[in-house]
C-alpha cells in the first residue's frame, strides 16, 4: 500500500493520540468522518497500523531504569540465535531486542526498578542457558529524546 499525504497525516495524528475520536481525526486531517474511518480501516487491514497501545510513564509504573545490554552469543549458528530470540521474547523486562551486525551479536533495552533488580535479571536470564557468552551493560545518564512516532514525510 502506497501512503499518500492524507494517510501520512492520519498516521501522524494517530501516533500522537491513538485514542482520538474519528470526528476529531477527520477534522484535523481535512476529511469528513466516513472517508477518514475508511482510510483508518484500510491502514489497519494493510498492517501499517500494527496495534494501539498505552505508553506508560516508567517512573510512575515503578520501572524508572532502562539499561542497554550488548550481548555476545556462545555461537553464531541458527539454533543458538533462535534459542536466544525465543528466550528474550518471553522476558517482560526486555523492552527491545535487536540482532546486530557488528561487534556484538544482540542489543537489549531492559526496564527494571533499580540496579539490584537488573543484577538479579542478568544473573538469572542473561546466561549460557540462553546461549549467551558475554554481556556488557551500558547505563544511560540522561534521556535526551524518546519517541515511538515514525517520521512520516
Amino acid at each position: 500500500m502506497k501512503l499518500d499525504e492524507i494517510d501520512k497525516r492520519i498516521l501522524s495524528v494517530l501516533q500522537r493520540d491513538g485514542r482520538i475520536q474519528n470526528v476529531e481525526l477527520a477534522r484535523e486531517v481535512g476529511l469528513s468522518p466516513s472517508p477518514c474511518l475508511r482510510r483508518v480501516k484500510l491502514l489497519e487491514d494493510a498492517g501499517i497500523i500494527d496495534r494501539y497501545v498505552a505508553v506508560l510513564n516508567p517512573v510512575k509504573a515503578g520501572l524508572p531504569l532502562s539499561l542497554f545490554a550488548r550481548v555476545w552469543l556462545t555461537a553464531q549458528d541458527a539454533e543458538t540465535i533462535d534459542h536466544f530470540m525465543a528466550a528474550m521474547k518471553k522476558l517482560p523486562q526486555v523492552m527491545e531486542c535487536y540482532i546486530m551486525l557488528g561487534e556484538s551479536d544482540a542489543l537489549l533495552r531492559v526496564a527494571v526498578s533499580d540496579l539490584d533488580d537488573y543484577r538479579q535479571f542478568q544473573s538469572t536470564h542473561l546466561t549460557k542457558v540462553n546461549g549467551i557468552q558475554n554481556v556488557k551493560t551500558d547505563v544511560p545518564s540522561q534521556v535526551v529524546k524518546q519517541t515511538y512516532a515514525l517520521p512520516l514525510r
